[in-house]
């Protein structure tokens, strides 16, 4: 058997090519190449087209792009100046809050001592009427006894 030639006739192949069919795959081959010359054109044309859109996207981009950045740090920045004013309003809550709370406990205080008053006003009217009730019997009953002291 030479490897180099393949003249060697096998079992699996016992002839060789018959002359004719030589035509027919050079034929094959040419009719390949047409059909692919066409479709490689297409890719090339459709390669150089995705370029140019891409170059226009990235033209766009480049113009859009920074003025869009700079209103969105602008914009940023006054999102910040915001929230800043929004939690110094919200310090000033929680002081009037607290000033208000300090002001109902104090009001609290007041009307409990208030209230204590107001019992101990209550006692000390109850002892004056006792005392002068006392004193109006004492004096009856020394009027009675005729001791004349009234």
């Amino acid at each position: 058997m030479n490897l180099l030639t393949f003249a060697v006739r096998t079992h699996d192949n016992p002839f060789l090519m018959q002359s004719w069919i030589y035509p027919v795959l050079v034929l094959c081959v040419v009719v390949l190449t047409a059909a692919l010359v066409p479709a490689i054109v297409a890719l090339q044309r459709a390669g150089l087209r995705a370029e140019r859109v891409l170059a226009l996207v990235e033209r766009e981009i480049e113009q859009e792009v920074p003025p869009l950045m700079a209103s969105l740090r602008a914009l940023t920045g006054e999102a910040q100046l915001l929230i800043h004013g929004v939690r110094d309003e919200l310090q000033r809550i929680e002081q009037i809050t607290e000033r208000a709370q300090e002001l109902g406990d104090s009001g609290a205080r007041l009307l409990t001592a208030l209230s204590g008053l107001t019992r101990a006003g209550q006692l000390v009217g109850i002892a004056a009427g006792v005392k002068t009730g006392l004193e109006v019997f004492f004096h009856r009953l020394r009027r009675e006894r005729g001791d004349g002291h009234g």
